[in-house]
């Protein structure tokens, strides 16, 4: 039977976002089918920030207008009219009806926003009755001593104990960093027996709104500036209505500049100010009046194409704009992977995931889906954090990457690369990473040694000590000496560089684990409702029997590193003792020699595609086997094969493709495709801390 928790607070901004955010990525990353539910809404016909990046971050397949009770102008005339019991039968019929599709629903309840916000506290305690919901109340901590904060907990508890509501937790929100310490304790000699508690600490990310969300809320059109440049944080406003020189006194590191349209002065002013080592960085510019720059002006500002200050237009004046933007406060949503960071960051680091959904005891499900396997590799990689060098520190997807990485405390991260032109992108992209390493190998004091290292490892083939000096130099092979000399416990790279470039180093330098003759890779193919292992797809073209043994028992081992039982299928064009052929032939060779080395291994060969995935098939083809119908990790006879086949799933069935995972290493390096996308750099990167968990390459 489904459940369902009921998110809600007696105040507006006690930052129930954030915490509706956090549930849903420790449900979503161990439950079955999720549901979301807003018992009201402002807009009918278009989700609200929170429900739109719920929709979009777990792929919720429902409809929007399932997901919400009614609107508030339905609400609000209905109460008018003395019907609030058919108010609460129209929302709780369609929770029911989204509630029997779905194995648990989250239910984020009302914003406190409307005309009648005094009465909504009752209201939502009655919904979640109503709708046999456990309730999670958030308290707001911020502005609030730790006494203030007490109280209101206890004032909330009482008011749901007088309303007979089950309480599963409370999150205490928005508190001082200072007081988190002092105001957990307290509350856990406060609580009743059986509710759990959090404390989570104001985050100023989450409070300052981005100027993309400022552009949004004013309604502004957007002039010049990149795409990127939306996200930058605003820290502060300044109103320029000084001389230019008076300004610049007054600008500070993230300002927002409102100035009229015709303040040609001011707009170059700002915009000289941002590219300047002498000054701060400012978030972005917004031209009030309705008035376009002069047309010069326009021009100049044209000419400036890697400037990444937006420049913004409203219609209102200076004072009506200044207002509007300081009423204004940051939101979660969909296109900022920053936010989004941050507040599961400190959502993970502060509420006991498993302690918190053990208490709703739902059932595990035996599908896994994508978002439960990454949410899974995320859990794995902060639960014993691991140190990853990466060498491409100057590469825009690199640092976002890095920032989620720090925000959500994953592993501990180095970047290589020139320390100046890195700490200036990373201001220039609005990222913080100030409490990132950063090591230039040009002049860092442990190349020599490293140097010294490499001559010693490869002067039997002709390196001499200037050479392996010089190689040093260069970002790749110094991060593989990093990982060597376990200064780092792994390394990713190829965002920029090619596979040949990053894996080079390794079989160089950290070679092969003993008893494995050929390093080799794997994909992990996310499909709808499970995740499949794939090799080789990435490195060797034509592995001969021997070599193509070790790929399948490396990749039985990796598969196992990840959770999936082993069920090999060694593939070739024929299944069992039909065809003949020197392909086949490798295959079937490879098979034998593998069941020698692994009688623990379930393996099957040469076996057909069709035959290894769908029991259908397999019962015509291979009667009998464990593997036939059932196989979880498929073994190509080749490089061609296996490179095609892993793309042409990927396309087709809209999988999500993890690697490629480097296996047979001693210690673990992964390559990027060039292509990759920064959720790409992520998953990577804390598989690469999996690896160095279970002490190198596979397990």
């Amino acid at each position: 039977m489904s459940q369902g928790v009921y998110i809600t607070s007696a105040e507006a901004r006690s930052g129930k976002s954030v915490v509706v955010l956090g549930i849903m990525e420790m449900i979503a990353g161990q439950q079955g089918k999720l549901g979301f539910f807003r018992p009201v809404v402002q807009d009918e016909q278009r989700p609200d920030n929170i429900t739109n990046l719920i929709i979009r971050r777990y792929e919720l397949k429902i409809a929007y207008e399932r997901m919400y009770g009614c609107s508030y102008a339905t609400a609000r005339n209905m109460l008018i009219q003395d019907r609030d019991e058919d108010l609460l039968k129209l929302i709780m019929e369609k929770y029911k009806t989204l509630e029997r599709e779905c194995d648990l629903v989250v239910c984020a309840g009302s914003d406190f926003t409307g005309p009648a916000a005094a009465l909504e506290f009752d209201f939502n305690a009655k919904l979640a009755n109503n709708l046999g919901c456990a309730v999670l109340p958030v308290v707001k901590g911020y502005g609030r001593d730790k006494m203030q904060v007490l109280g209101a907990v206890q004032g909330l508890l009482e008011s749901l104990e007088e309303r007979k509501c089950d309480v599963l937790a409370l999150v205490a929100n928005r508190v001082a960093e200072e007081l988190v310490d002092a105001v957990s304790s307290e509350l856990r000699s406060v609580m009743p027996a059986g509710i759990l508690s959090y404390v989570l600490p104001e985050i100023p990310v989450l409070e300052k709104p981005t100027v993309g969300e400022i552009t949004v809320s004013l309604g502004a059109e957007r002039l010049s500036g990149p795409e990127e440049g939306i996200t930058r944080e605003v820290r502060n406003f300044k109103v320029a209505a000084m001389e230019l020189p008076h300004y610049l006194d007054h600008v500070e590191e993230g300002s927002l500049i409102i100035v009229p349209g015709d303040r040609s002065d001011i707009i170059l002013g700002s915009l000289l100010a941002d590219a300047s080592k002498t000054y701060p960085h400012i978030a972005g510019i917004i031209l009030t009046g309705g008035i376009r720059p002069a047309a010069q002006v326009e021009r100049l500002i044209e000419g400036l194409r890697k400037s990444p200050v937006p420049l913004i237009m409203v219609s209102t004046d200076t004072y009506t704009t200044a207002l509007n933007v300081s009423s204004l406060e940051g939101v979660l949503s969909s296109d900022n992977p920053r936010k989004i960071a941050a507040a599961l960051g400190m959502v993970e680091a502060k509420v006991k995931a498993e302690e918190l959904v053990g208490r709703l005891s739902i059932a595990r499900p035996t599908r896994v889906t994508p978002l439960m396997f990454e949410y899974e590799i995320i859990r794995r990689a902060k639960a014993d954090r691991r140190h990853i060098v990466l060498p491409e520190g100057t590469e825009e997807r690199i640092l976002r990457a890095a920032e989620i990485l720090r925000m959500r405390d994953v592993v501990a991260l180095t970047l290589l690369g020139n320390e100046q032109e890195i700490r200036q992108k990373t201001a220039d992209l609005g990222l913080s990473l100030s409490d990132v390493a950063v090591i230039d190998p040009m002049d860092s004091v442990r190349r020599q040694t490293y140097a010294d290292a490499y001559f010693e490892l490869r002067k039997h083939k002709g390196i001499s000590p200037q050479m392996a000096f010089d190689a040093m130099a260069d970002v790749s092979y110094f991060g593989t000496m990093m990982v060597h000399f376990g200064e780092a416990d792994g390394m990713v790279s190829g965002s920029v560089h090619t596979t040949q470039h990053t894996i080079r180093p390794s079989f160089e330098i950290i070679k092969t684990k003993p008893g494995c003759s050929i390093v080799s890779s794997i994909f992990l193919m996310c499909l709808a409702d499970r995740v499949l292992v794939f090799g080789d797809c990435a490195v060797n073209p034509d592995p001969n029997s021997e070599q193509l043994a070790d790929i399948a028992i490396s990749s039985a081992e990796t598969a196992r590193m990840f959770g999936i039982d082993p069920l090999i299928a060694m593939l070739s064009y024929s299944t069992g003792e039909s065809g003949k052929g020197a392909e086949v032939d490798k295959v079937r060779e490879a098979t034998k020699i593998a069941k020698d080395r692994r009688p623990d291994l379930k393996i099957e060969g040469p076996i057909q595609y069709d035959a290894a995935i769908d029991a259908g098939v397999a019962k015509t083809k291979l009667p009998g086997s464990e593997v036939a119908g059932h196989a979880t990790v498929f073994i190509f006879p080749d490089l061609n094969t296996g490179n095609n086949t892993y793309k042409a799933v990927q396309r087709a069935a809209n999988a999500v493709a993890v690697g490629p995972i480097l296996q047979g290493l001693n210690r673990p390096v992964n390559d990027l495709s060039r292509g990759c996308t920064v959720a790409d750099i992520l998953n990577t990167v804390a598989i690469t801390a999996i690896q160095a968990q279970t002490g190198g390459g596979s397990a």
